[in-house]
């Protein structure tokens, strides 16, 4: 890929570092990864000696003391690897943000120097089995009984739930103040009464990826575990940080479709049909070239949101349009190019068949593309 027009030498050799850790250690594990549904425990240590995780968190906290290029560089790596079984987007660019921005000093100095060495791992629990998109209709409950909570509820379709050390659970403090009665708490698992995860769940992409349902049954939490030591500002909280994640997913959009013309080009340039390379053929330089000039577009709008965002400046109707619009954008161009591998692109030890199921779910997580296009018409 291009250097982008946000980054410099520092990140450049960032971006280098982060290439050589996923092809020395991630690639040559995917496989079995995949069969065992998570990564590694170990491999969360291993990024964090090289400094890969909470790479835009403060140096007091243990961080990298970076931005959010650096998280990006770091994303476009993954994703040239083709990898989407390492959960670092939820820990690093998610999570440890909310206790950078809301936590108080004690959570702060407890929880992120962990996560940045990789010895806690952080997940965030919103989605639950009766609800989706609509954070507002959480049925989890944090019930305060003298000095802690009591919470009782289920999630699933927890990115890093198998494996976390931490969760950022949302819950209801009130249920009798909507939106308002929403808190963050903070559950540290380790021998936690009630607490307990479910089977591992079997997705038709993104196999290797931890991804399980978590069950509280009369879990107690000391009061001092919620995030910001304030009730109800939970959904004001998932507010203001939702737009970084739909950027990420953005970000990793742009760099799976740049990476599928990539391999399309090279293996079009190889294949022999007709007696010639299928390059040769007008259909599929035609397919090319509409793929990279939409790529290219996604690259320049992309580049923009982060460049914006690093400034404070990117608005959450903007993230909004990234998210929908380069998902879209990346199942299309995936789709397209698996077409020019032929009966090849269906196999599954091909990188592009992985590609192409590992990309269906970006158009439904960080919130769905429909509600995707309600935020933004709202802006307007």
């Amino acid at each position: 890929m291009p250097t982008p027009a946000w980054s410099n030498p520092e990140l450049e050799m960032l971006r280098d570092t982060a290439r050589r850790f996923f092809a020395e250690q991630v690639t040559p594990h995917e496989k079995r990864w995949d069969a065992q549904q998570h990564v590694d425990r170990a491999l969360w240590q291993q990024a964090g000696e090289i400094g890969l995780l909470c790479a835009s968190i403060p140096t007091e906290f243990g961080g990298a003391g970076g931005d959010f290029r650096h998280e990006a560089v770091i994303y476009e790596a993954q994703a040239e690897a083709n990898n989407t079984s390492f959960g670092i987007q939820v820990h690093s660019g998610i999570c440890a943000h909310y206790f950078l921005k809301y936590g108080t000093l004690a959570q702060q100095q407890r929880y992120l120097p962990a996560m940045a060495s990789g010895e806690l791992v952080c997940a965030i629990a919103m989605t639950e089995p009766g609800t989706g998109s609509d954070l507002q209709a959480i049925q989890t409950r944090a019930d305060k009984h003298g000095d802690h909570y009591l919470i009782n509820g289920a999630k699933t379709f927890i990115t890093n739930g198998h494996l976390a050390d931490l969760i950022l659970l949302v819950a209801k403090t009130d249920v009798s103040l909507g939106a308002k009665g929403i808190s963050l708490i903070v559950i540290e698992t380790h021998e936690l009464a009630g607490f307990k995860r479910g089977k591992l769940l079997e997705k038709i992409g993104q196999h290797g990826q931890d991804t399980a349902e978590l069950f509280f049954d009369d879990v107690q939490v000391p009061l001092e575990n919620l995030l910001g030591a304030v009730e109800g500002q939970g959904f004001f909280q998932l507010m203001q940080q939702l737009p970084q994640e739909r950027l990420i997913i953005g970000v990793a959009a742009v760099a799976f479709m740049e990476q599928a013309i990539l391999l399309t080009t090279q293996h079009v340039k190889q294949r022999q049909a007709f007696g010639k390379p299928l390059f040769d053929l007008q259909n599929t330089r035609f397919t090319l070239a509409e793929c990279k000039t939409e790529a290219h577009v996604a690259r320049v709008f992309i580049d923009d949101c982060i460049a914006r965002h690093v400034s404070g400046t990117l608005d959450n109707a903007t993230a909004s349009m990234a998210k929908w619009w380069c998902t879209e954008k990346q199942c299309q161009i995936i789709d397209r190019c698996l077409q020019l591998f032929g009966g090849y692109g269906y196999m599954s030890e091909y990188p592009i068949a992985k590609m192409y199921a590992d990309a269906r779910v970006q158009k439904i997580y960080g919130g769905a593309n429909e509600l995707m296009k309600e935020l933004i018409a709202r802006s307007m």
